[in-house]
């Protein structure tokens, strides 16, 4: 199968890391390789490499890299070109890439890719995953991960401490998350944690207007730092968990929501809600993150989401 990389490479971001990736293309000449400075150069390189019959298309970048090709390749529908996806660890965070188990080493990761296609071995390395439809007034967007208000406002400020390049990846996010967790534990509200009013509704089903803490949806089955705080047991593709403002005894059930094995009181008449489900619908005045894109707040903002399932993605 031929073999595409997209590798996009903001100004200022390379690393050892980076240069081994293309040291290892410049070597493998059959393996066609496009280059972007930023993500509005994304969909242009995609439309090269569907030209070129591209069948495994490998994204070297972080999550942004690979939500904006998500949207491309799922928001059209004209688009018929429809590879198998790839990622590998190219960016900062790399939270899709890891929890469908790409290698620490991206040349590695790449080689063994290569060597099963070439081996006929493909199969084994299929990761079928749903994958979040998001429309909001910006349009449609598809990616992994989305996160309102308090997220928004969290992975601003490790934009804002830390400087530009890895260590706003995991380790900025890593130091922030504890952070924010110990305050807000002994009930230290304010700043970022300042809670935001939302209307929700799941599956159709309006709950009470309420102030959140932290509110999210995902189809990864793992975040960052092997984090897993959701715990619904619902057949429905979208996992979301929701906090109150005022939740009962966060500082006790932090530790067993962030390994999705939460104690026995962290129940939805205390202030704690999980669950799966096919549609989700949310009415706020904060910002939300996207796959780490940012949107800023807009008054009454309405964000609706859903589910592609089904997509295609390969272990590299």
């Amino acid at each position: 199968m031929r073999i595409g990389v997209l590798s996009n490479l903001r100004a200022g971001q390379r690393d050892s890391q980076v240069d081994s990736v293309l040291a290892f293309l410049e070597r493998h000449p059959e393996v066609l390789h496009v280059e972007t400075p930023d993500d509005a150069s994304v969909p242009p390189a995609l439309r090269e490499l569907a030209r070129a019959g591209v069948e495994i298309l490998v994204l070297n970048g972080g999550d942004g890299t690979i939500q904006h090709a998500l949207t491309h390749l799922l928001g059209n529908p004209a688009n018929t070109w429809r590879p198998w996806i790839a990622p590998i660890r190219g960016g900062r965070t790399n939270m899709t890439a890891t929890d469908l188990g790409a290698r620490r080493d991206p040349v590695r990761g790449l080689a063994e890719l290569i060597a099963a296609d070439r081996a006929g071995r493909l199969a084994e390395r299929v990761e079928v995953r749903s994958v979040l439809r998001v429309e909001i007034a910006e349009g449609v967007h598809y990616g992994m991960f989305l996160g309102f208000g308090t997220l928004h406002r969290a992975v601003a400020l490790v934009h804002q401490v830390f400087p530009e390049g890895k260590a706003q990846g995991v380790f900025g996010a890593g130091i922030v998350t504890g952070v924010l967790i110990a305050r807000a534990a002994i009930g230290g509200l304010g700043g970022v944690l300042v809670p935001d009013k939302m209307r929700i509704a799941l599956d159709g089903e309006e709950l009470e207007p309420r102030e959140v803490l932290l509110a999210m949806t995902s189809t990864l089955q793992r975040l960052f730092l092997r984090m897993r705080p959701f715990w619904g047991r619902e057949d429905a593709p979208l996992r979301v968990t929701l906090i109150d403002a005022g939740a009962k005894r966060f500082g006790a059930a932090a530790p067993g929501i962030l390994r999705g094995r939460p104690r026995a009181f962290v129940r939805p008449e205390n202030g704690y809600c999980s669950r799966n489900v096919h549609e989700l619908v949310v009415q706020l005045d904060a910002g939300i993150i996207l796959d780490g894109e940012l949107y800023d707040p807009i008054p009454d903002r309405v964000v609706r989401v859903g589910a592609v399932e089904g997509v295609r993605f390969l272990r590299a």
